[in-house]
């Protein structure tokens, strides 16, 4: 089923709505008066990219805002000890989750009972068409639960990885412009606009410096260290025997720093990914940030999708210049992200470099 939900098909049918929340969102950021917590902001951002676009619930903004705030309280404590006492982040986390899926359940069923207006399946329609194809349709417990999970798939890794973005745009401008001369050569920017109907998947996944550039940033800054895995079988590895039905802990990060395909492991290089070099092409395990083997993340490819239209949306329509003296320290827990968030000040629209795009507003308008 979640093969379905991530295929080529899903992902070209999510795009415009992707692009329309993204840019909404930049327009929002570029209208505040004062620097914006990047990591903050991409969290709310991540959190409205899976509400509108995988799950199309048509929730009031309001809601919106008071269901990402559970939300939060249910990620914040998801991970504590179950240690079941009151005013426990265990059993704050248990409340949240009751109040989220009550706010969902109503969500479900009004999107059940409202076909009309659709101009595309969304991942939850094709998870209930899915469950009808194979003859078991599913309860609503089924259906929360996979909302659940769909939004948690795409929230805190995208929201981690969008940040690291948007700080090495920051700290590198010449890969910032080199993006720029990348969309005007393909066709995709001119005169400072995103040409109309130039944002197709095959368009985006043409673009090869943009692909190396989103390569670079999950080598350098994972957003999740590491992942767990059952050994089927007992193997040795340096000296060690590993018993069969033992959990073992695999380290993304280390693997990535210590690889010896990769030069200068600490260098935003997105060119080590180009055709010259291929760093990532030598071994099928140096560069994992989605994990390896049979049990890689689903939502890989949606994740690298939404981080291209960003990367094209901040190289095409956005002025961004960072509001503290030094870039921020980089925490590693619970994910990869700027100790203070990254303060970034979005000044929009810049005349010297690019114009607003004749009939956005309208765009913009439409229900995502």
């Amino acid at each position: 089923v979640f093969s379905k939900i991530f295929s080529h098909e899903a992902l070209e049918s999510y795009l415009p709505k992707i692009q329309l929340v993204i840019k909404d969102t930049l327009r929002a950021w570029s209208s505040e008066p004062e620097p914006i917590n990047v990591y903050h902001e991409a969290q709310k951002l991540t959190f409205r990219m899976a509400i509108r676009v995988l799950l199309g619930f048509r929730i009031p903004d309001e809601e919106l805002g008071r269901l990402f705030e559970v939300y939060q309280q249910f990620v914040e404590n998801v991970f504590s000890l179950p240690v079941d006492l009151p005013f426990s982040g265990y059993r704050r986390g248990i409340r949240a989750r009751e109040t989220l899926q009550k706010g969902l359940e109503k969500a479900i069923q009004e999107k059940l009972q409202n076909t009309q207006g659709k101009d595309y399946a969304d991942a939850l329609d094709i998870l209930i068409e899915s469950g009808k194809e194979h003859g078991k349709e599913l309860t609503m417990q089924e259906l929360k639960d996979g909302t659940l999970e769909l939004i948690f798939a795409a929230y805190a890794t995208t929201a981690s990885a969008s940040t690291s973005l948007i700080m090495q745009l920051l700290k590198h401008p010449r890969v910032l412009e080199k993006l720029r001369e990348e969309l005007r050569s393909k066709g995709i920017l001119h005169n400072g606009c995103i040409c109309e109907g130039s944002l197709r998947l095959d368009n985006i996944n043409g673009l090869q410096y943009l692909d190396c550039v989103i390569k670079e940033v999950l080598r350098l800054f994972t957003p999740i260290s590491g992942g767990y895995r059952t050994v089927l079988q007992t193997f040795e590895l340096d000296g060690f025997q590993i018993p069969k039905g033992w959990s073992v802990m695999y380290s993304i990060r280390d693997t990535h720093d210590t690889a010896p395909v990769f030069k200068d492991v600490d260098v935003f290089d997105p060119d080590r990914f180009g055709q010259g070099r291929s760093e990532d092409k030598e071994g099928r395990f140096h560069y994992l940030p989605f994990g390896g083997g049979v049990r890689t993340c689903l939502g890989k490819h949606l994740a690298k999708l939404f981080l291209k239209a960003l990367a094209i949306e901040l190289a095409s329509t956005s002025r961004f210049e960072l509001a503290t003296r030094t870039f921020p320290k980089v925490t590693l827990v619970p994910v990869v992200h700027p100790v203070d968030g990254l303060k970034v000040k979005f000044f929009g629209l810049d005349s010297n470099q690019n114009e607003i795009l004749t009939g956005t507003d309208a765009m913009l308008g439409a229900t995502v």
